[in-house]
């Protein structure tokens, strides 16, 4: 397998759900708002024997010439985004579920970011983004995968993709949250998104105030973590400034 972080940028965020860029050389945590949390915004493409796969979406940003981030930071990796064949969605939340589709302004309509690819979120969660009142949601973000039903595969609580991707909702940091294990030769992929989503929490015992059930969200991660540095998976993180991808060594 190829892994490449695709990664947005740094951002903080606080109690307002907005996120604020970041610049590490010249910015200081200490000015931004009490609470706020320094995260990368950090999607991923995988490019396996028979897909290239997106691990969730990132913002949706676009540079001045239009062009979305993720797709730019793909044709920088020399992949281009039409040849994504699979995008596998965490959870809809506006920093995951931003680049999903682009919205044109002339034509006035959404368009999905990876026309050629399947798209795959737990059926209970796109039900509850496409509801109003979240604010961690974006509902017009959410809407081209309704409109593009024949891109779109609604997963239940676990199960498996094509026999190599193994896919388990958490009930972790959001009420329908899903984690991916990819599985390709002898090699363990794992994308915990926001369930794990920075290297230092897999070692530190908290319970965080902004998951939906914070105690299982500790649990999961030291148990995730012993299990992968046990069977050598390869941990993917979406929110870390520093360490995006962390390989383990199975143990004999």
């Amino acid at each position: 397998m190829i892994i490449v972080p695709l990664s947005e940028g740094s951002y903080t965020i606080d109690h307002t759900k907005e996120f604020i860029p970041f610049n590490k050389l010249q910015d200081n945590l200490q000015t931004r708002p009490v609470g706020s949390l320094l995260v990368e915004i950090q999607p991923f493409v995988i490019i396996t024997e028979n897909d290239t796969i997106i691990l969730d979406c990132g913002l949706g940003y676009s540079n001045p010439s239009g062009v979305l981030t993720i797709h730019e930071n793909l044709i920088k990796n020399n992949i281009d985004p039409m040849n994504v064949t699979k995008v596998l969605l965490s959870h809809l939340h506006k920093d995951h579920a931003g680049g999903i589709g682009k919205h044109d302004s002339i034509l006035r309509q959404s368009f999905l970011s990876f026309p050629q690819a399947t798209y795959y979120v737990n059926k209970d969660e796109l039900q509850l983004a496409l509801t109003p009142g979240n604010p961690s949601y974006k509902k017009e973000q959410i809407e081209v995968l309704e409109k593009n039903a024949n891109n779109l595969v609604l997963l239940e609580d676990s199960g498996k993709i094509d026999n190599y991707i193994t896919y388990k909702k958490t009930a972790a940091h959001s009420e329908y949250h899903t984690v991916f294990w990819i599985e390709e030769g002898d090699q363990t992929v794992f994308f915990g998104a926001d369930d794990a989503p920075q290297a230092q929490q897999m070692k530190s015992k908290f319970v965080a105030k902004y998951d939906f059930d914070g105690r299982k969200s500790m649990q999961l991660r030291a148990q995730w973590w012993d299990q992968g540095n046990l069977d050598g998976w390869t941990f993917l993180f979406y929110h870390d400034i520093k360490n995006p991808i962390i390989g383990c060594s199975k143990k004999s």
